[in-house]
């Protein structure tokens, strides 16, 4: 996997689109070069849980790919829309890797967000949306670790991420509980 991130870091595409971005709300980092980067010391903080080899490439994979493509998608486009962030994204992955459930977490990486936004307004969120999410991602350790890495950066609310956690937690089995939200 370090090979293939290697070989994301020197596509054209990729380095033009880490500049994209504006300081706002949930990124005060602004560029996405600078998300990375953050995401990066996340990495390497849950990695003191002890987690596998494969799974701390992967998770950089998912690093490097799951917004670089912020810079060529329709703002505020569903996720599952062709010109989403997300699946372009995911699309873009796929030149690499064949990992389907890879490329699904790529697909999915937001949709923990966009349940807690439901949740926080009505108390209640779209539960065949999340039900669909259980279905598709495989690895849940992994898309967890993923969503705690990303979910816990400046400008973003860690109890969020500690909700979807627990959420998931009723209904798969993981060994990523609310202790791993840094």
């Amino acid at each position: 996997m370090k090979d293939i991130i290697e070989k994301i870091i020197a596509d054209a595409r990729y380095q033009s689109n880490i500049e994209y971005g504006e300081p706002r709300s949930g990124h005060p980092e602004g560029k996405v070069k600078y998300h990375i980067a953050e995401l990066e010391e996340n990495l390497e903080r849950l990695a003191s849980h002890g987690i596998s080899e494969e799974q701390y490439w992967k998770l950089k994979f998912l690093i490097h790919v799951h917004d670089t493509f912020k810079a060529e998608s329709i703002p505020d486009s569903p996720i599952l829309d062709p010109n989403s962030h997300a699946s372009l994204a995911k699309k873009f992955a796929s030149e690499f890797i064949e990992d389907e459930d890879l490329l699904n977490m790529i697909q999915f990486h937001d949709v923990n967000f966009a349940l807690w936004k439901q949740f926080a307004a009505t108390g209640a969120y779209d539960v065949q949306r999340f039900k669909n999410l259980l279905e598709t991602i495989q690895d849940w350790d992994l898309y967890l670790m993923f969503i705690i890495i990303d979910g816990i950066t400046k400008g973003k609310d860690p109890n969020k991420t500690r909700w979807f956690i627990s959420e998931v937690r009723k209904h798969k089995e993981t060994m990523i509980d609310e202790s791993w939200v840094l």
